[in-house]
């Protein structure tokens, strides 16, 4: 009975390495597999973050709060941060929440003191060219790449870096002409993202100054060789769209700013190219991205159809070559204020 349920004992040891190298084999697999929208899920994500997960305004999503948090965890394992706070942003989120105040789709947290929260900012614009139409809307982004020129977000991963503070000329406040300085906070990246310093892209407050006039005050320290200075009005443009930046209102700059100084931390902006790719795809195919595993935020998705990732090894050359067409103009100085 024995030698025909098992084999004898010499043939039972002469398939043993067999079996062993299949285990081994079948275990390999299982590693080797690609990872699926369950493999990024965090469990450990404490209760008191978990009650901010969601779609709705003011929360973050699951896929978005996953790789903020696996992104910082990692950077913080390598020495490269040690900011306990770290930020994640979500620009398939409309740029107006329901009450019609600016969508909050940038997320600040910090668990060490159990704080979170969601704030405003901008994404990129994008242009409209005769060889290439890659504008986004007011609302909802559609276009993404990572091509210098583009003024379109990339999603990905970034580390805070330095901050750098400009002069931008000087505007009315409370009946005097006071100069507008504005800081500027890097942003270093990798993959999709490692060209963020060639591109310029950073955070800083959404408020630019519309130049309108030149002034004579050579006492000031920012006067030209003539003794003039740069006037104009300061345009606020928070929750809208930028030329690449991630964009906050003054104030929530200020937090931002103080937060990262000499402190350097993790910002995740979702969607990567990959996740790009597989909505559009998606979409095409009519199928639902629940189904397959896949996010983006429904009422934009509803507004802009699919999204479109532009590479930089497509879009570049385009943008190169409408460069070269601009005709050269003289420089014309601003006129004398009145």
């Amino acid at each position: 009975m024995l030698r025909l349920m098992f084999g004898t004992i010499e043939q039972e040891t002469r398939l043993l390495p067999l079996r062993l190298l299949l285990l081994t084999l079948f275990i390999v697999a299982l590693s080797a597999s690609p990872p699926s929208v369950a493999a990024e899920q965090t469990p450990d994500v404490p209760a008191w973050l978990q009650a901010h997960v969601g779609t709705g305004e003011g929360q973050i999503a699951s896929v978005v709060l996953n790789r903020a948090r696996a992104l910082h965890q990692r950077k913080v394992r390598e020495g490269a941060v040690n900011n306990l706070c770290y930020f994640a942003m979500d620009a398939t989120r409309p740029s107006t929440s329901p009450g019609g105040e600016p969508g909050r789709r940038f997320y600040i947290i910090c668990e060490a003191d159990r704080s979170f929260r969601a704030i405003s900012s901008g994404y990129g614009n994008g242009r409209k060219l005769r060889r290439a139409n890659f504008s986004n809307g007011r609302e909802c982004a559609k276009n993404f790449s990572n091509a210098e020129g583009s003024k379109l977000t990339t999603g990905g991963a970034y580390v805070t870096a330095e901050t750098r503070t400009s002069f931008k000329g000087y505007h009315r406040l409370s009946g005097k002409k006071t100069p507008f300085l504005r800081t500027f906070l890097l942003f270093d990246g990798e993959g999709d993202t490692a060209n963020a310093r060639e591109r310029d892209i950073g955070g800083h407050q959404a408020v630019f100054l519309k130049w309108q006039c030149r002034y004579k005050n050579p006492e000031s320290r920012y006067a030209d060789s003539e003794g003039y200075v740069p006037y104009g009005e300061l345009v606020n443009y928070t929750g809208g769209r930028s030329n690449g930046c991630t964009t906050w209102s003054p104030s929530d700059s200020e937090e931002i700013l103080a937060m990262v100084q000499d402190n350097p931390t993790t910002l995740y902006i979702y969607p990567e190219s990959g996740d790009i790719d597989a909505v559009a795809n998606a979409v095409k195919a009519r199928r639902s991205l629940s189904g397959a595993g896949l996010y983006w935020n429904a009422t934009c998705l509803r507004a802009i159809g699919a999204p479109r990732f532009w590479p930089k090894e497509v879009l570049q050359p385009i943008i190169d070559e409408w460069r070269d067409s601009l005709p050269q103009t003289p420089f014309q100085p601003l006129p004398i204020c009145n």
